[in-house]
């Protein structure tokens, strides 16, 4: 049995393409089961986020596995020229390449899923305990609001829409209100939702189906939500140009798949930024910080030199061991 790595990321593929493989988080246990399903595969953890999609996994017969999640990943794509475009983008780490990515990066997890990920939490908190490696904007949501700072002069007196009230949208509203946002409407199609994010950061709520109106007085439009289809385009835009009379309108589009059509920032005086555009400048981050994260890798490295033998071994060693002790 050997643990593998198989997926893509804004490295190896443009947003474009990243949110062809995205998957909601609706659809993470169904899709992960399937997948778990396919015959070589012996146990897989599949995560996805704005950055990556990836499936972890574990099997007997590595050519069949990765076969058989190519052709899940890849559906319905027929033509040779795609499909060859598109597994460019994928990446394949085995064994002890794989446990290091997952250092430094739903239900069908068992023996080895289980042990590999509880014990990768012990070198997650290292990394942070010991390195300055979480310090800056390292993160799509506080690289969004560095950004829109930047886009200001300052956050102080902003006035800041926030559509959708997920993970992402929580932790970038609450950052934008540390940082002296004045005014924070949310609009989410769960009203409920909305008003919980809404009384966190002191913001007001706007029913999902009244937020456009508001858009002749907003400054930042942050848009985060799971729809799979445009929720800003540019019609919707033109409705409040004539009132804000030039002023700018800075749209960030934190979703993947994208939520804002990029045509909307083609329009005079819009300015739109999405999940690659807040990368490029965490990755700024870690430039400026190389010096912390060649030290986390080799926390890492030594982490996973001590462990690798045990993580990676037969169930038949690994349960032996357990009696003898």
């Amino acid at each position: 049995m050997q643990m593998y790595c198989l997926g893509l990321n804004h490295r190896t593929s443009p947003l474009a393409i990243r949110e062809k493989f995205a998957v909601a988080k609706r659809h993470m246990q169904q899709s992960n089961a399937e997948i778990a399903a396919l015959a070589a595969v012996q146990e897989c953890v599949l995560l996805s986020t704005c950055n990556r999609t990836e499936l972890y996994y574990w099997t007997h017969d590595a050519r069949a596995a990765y076969a058989d999640i190519m052709g899940y990943f890849l559906g319905t794509v027929v033509e040779e020229t795609e499909k060859k475009q598109l597994s460019a983008c994928f990446y394949c780490h085995e064994g002890e390449a794989a446990l290091r990515h997952l250092a430094q990066a739903a239900a069908s997890t068992a023996f080895y899923a289980n042990r590999t990920f509880q014990r990768i939490f012990t070198i997650g908190k290292k990394v942070r305990t010991e390195t300055r490696i979480t310090s800056g904007p390292t993160s799509i949501g506080a690289a969004a609001v560095q950004l829109a700072g930047d886009s200001l002069g300052g956050l102080s007196g902003a006035q800041v829409l926030i559509v959708g009230a997920g993970d992402i949208a929580r932790s970038t509203a609450q950052s934008l209100c540390s940082r002296g946002a004045e005014g924070i409407f949310v609009a989410n199609r769960s009203y409920e939702r909305a008003v919980d994010l809404a009384q966190k950061v002191g913001g007001k709520v706007i029913r999902f189906t009244e937020w456009v109106p508001y858009l002749e007085q907003i400054d930042i439009v942050i848009v985060s939500t799971a729809s799979p289809v445009y929720v800003v385009v540019p019609s919707v835009l033109r409705q409040a140009q004539d009132a804000r009379k030039g002023r700018p309108l800075f749209l960030i589009d934190l979703s993947v798949p994208r939520n804002i059509d990029p045509a909307c920032g083609l329009l005079p005086d819009i300015y739109l930024y999405d999940t690659d555009t807040l990368q490029r400048i965490a990755e700024n981050s870690h430039h400026a910080r190389r010096g912390e994260i060649e030290r986390a890798e080799q926390l890492i490295d030594a982490w996973v030199h001590e462990n690798s033998a045990d993580l990676l071994t037969p169930r038949m060693h690994f349960d032996e061991k357990l009696e003898k002790n």
